[in-house]
């Protein structure tokens, strides 16, 4: 069967009306919660995991998918009737997107941005379609060696590649190295680091971790922060529709965008932020209105809108065929897989074909949902973020805990909970990042797996993981990914860098 065969019976498995009723609660989920400032994918989706705990996986990830996209639309409303970006990939939709705002055109600048999102969410879910098949066949041939190559790889992109010190990062990736290796010893039986305690012998629940660094952690740090004054939302004043110039000067930005995003965040080091950056400089000089540029230019929205989107389903290519996340909300949905028992990568293509074409399909179907809420009701968004944040807050801490309460009803994983958002906190405070520790807890135990059996097929002969071509190569790149942050900083660039690291998305 070709690709299109297998996107037609996703999409059949994507239209069963019980799909269409969790894509539906998806998008409205994550763009309700993706719209509240300070509020990015990462915690949304931390936030929302445990909610479909009680699921099938099936109808469980479609919900799941769709939060992801809701999300990630949300955060160009914070961003540009606020002007506070729910994520670093939302830096540049602020820049122009607020001082449209202000000058009255919120309305036009809301609208570019979620048709951009959808026509860059479109393109990019098919191209995820299309050239996932291609990686599964690469990765198919992956040893113990190029497996290990890649966790390596894993660990560095999240770990050193953005923020303004990679020891932090890598600091931060130990920490969760050292929480995956609490439990049972997979291969020895024997336990670790369980200091006797009987509910540390499963090891530490990626769902409690998750929502207790993000969510907790956040609210912590916020309320720290004390009461800044509020911030001022612009009205969304005249039409919320776009005139015909509008439509002319946002098109080819849209294509633009999705184009440099979607390769940008297949790859293994890319990201979002370098996705958005790029559109945003590759549309000031493209434009015939450069002198627009910082007082509200629409092709500085619709650009970078787009390329954010796009780069959000490029993300999903490592996650689905390598089991690589490269990112944060990437990492927290890798952990909404494994509650399930399932490993995304190329296996997973062959035993569950039906599950991953199906979420596939359904993100074309929430791409449209996202379209029609976003629009229509720009109203109901915009009184959300009238929310006084004490409640707001108080409202996500009560969440949390019910939903960790709900997938894992233990005394102790409540402690758990707040020893973690606790721990969340202090890092924050220090400036240490925090989705290195997830990555770290989620993919620990699956590098300790295949180095093991690497080394246990060569009898001990280290040598082993540097003698295959594509492990080779992947631990060149990590090398690289690696040292080029490295470089950009002793050149004065951190301070950008650091900016990018700010709130990970």
């Amino acid at each position: 069967m070709g690709t299109l065969d297998f996107l037609l019976q996703g999409l059949l498995v994507a239209a069963q009306p019980m799909n269409l009723l969790y894509a539906l609660i998806g998008v409205t989920l994550g763009t309700a919660v993706g719209v509240l400032p300070g509020i990015g994918p990462a915690l949304t989706v931390a936030l929302l995991l445990p909610v479909t705990y009680q699921l099938d996986p099936g109808g469980s990830l479609i919900m799941f998918a769709g939060i992801y996209y809701g999300g990630m639309y949300g955060g160009s409303t914070t961003s540009i009737l606020l002007n506070t970006p729910g994520e670093s990939s939302s830096i540049v939709t602020a820049l122009e997107g607020n001082k449209m705002a202000r000058a009255g055109r919120g309305g036009p600048a809301l609208a570019t941005a979620a048709i951009g999102s959808f026509v860059a969410g479109l393109i990019a879910t098919l191209g995820l379609a299309f050239v996932a098949p291609y990686i599964v066949k690469l990765a198919l041939v992956f040893g113990p060696r190029e497996y290990f190559a890649l966790m390596v790889l894993a660990f560095v992109t999240v770990s050193s590649a953005f923020g303004d010190s990679t020891l932090r990062g890598l600091t931060s990736l130990f920490v969760g190295l050292t929480l995956a290796s609490i439990g049972i010893d997979q291969l020895t039986g024997q336990a670790r680091l369980s200091f006797g305690v009987p509910d540390l012998l499963d090891g530490i629940e990626v769902t409690t971790l998750a929502v207790a660094m993000f969510a907790i952690g956040e609210t912590l740090y916020i309320a720290a922060q004390g009461d800044k004054g509020p911030d001022k939302v612009e009205a969304v004043r005249g039409s919320v529709w776009m005139n015909a110039s509008d439509w002319a000067r946002s098109w080819k930005a849209w294509l633009r965008g999705t184009f440099i995003g979607f390769p940008i965040g297949a790859m293994p080091a890319g990201g979002a932020e370098i996705g958005t950056f790029l559109s945003y400089a590759t549309e000031k000089r493209l434009s015939k209105h450069p002198e627009e540029f910082g007082n509200g230019a629409i092709e500085g929205v619709a650009g970078p809108e787009a390329a954010n989107n796009a780069s959000a389903a490029g993300t999903l290519v490592p996650l689905l065929t390598l089991g690589l996340p490269t990112s944060a909300t990437a990492a927290i949905m890798l952990a909404g897989f494994q509650q399930y028992g399932l490993q995304p990568g190329p296996l997973l293509f062959a035993t569950n074909p039906q599950l991953v074409w199906g979420l596939i399909a359904s993100l074309l179907i929430a791409n449209f949902m996202l379209l029609v809420l976003n629009l229509p009701l720009v109203g109901l968004w915009v009184k959300l973020l009238t929310i006084p944040k004490p409640w707001l807050y108080a409202g996500i801490l009560l969440f949390a805990t019910l939903g960790t309460i709900g997938a894992n009803p233990s005394v102790f994983e409540l402690g758990m909970l707040l020893a973690f958002g606790l721990l969340g906190y202090v890092m924050r405070v220090f400036g240490y990042p925090i989705a290195p520790v997830v990555v770290g807890l989620i993919l620990g135990p699956l590098a300790e797996q295949q180095l093991r059996r690497a080394l246990s097929i060569s009898q001990g002969d280290v040598t082993v993981l540097f003698t295959s071509p594509i492990a080779a190569v992947l631990l060149v790149i990590a090398a690289l990914a690696f040292i080029v942050p490295l470089i950009l900083r002793a050149r004065g660039r951190g301070e950008v860098l650091a900016q990018l690291a700010a709130s990970e998305d």
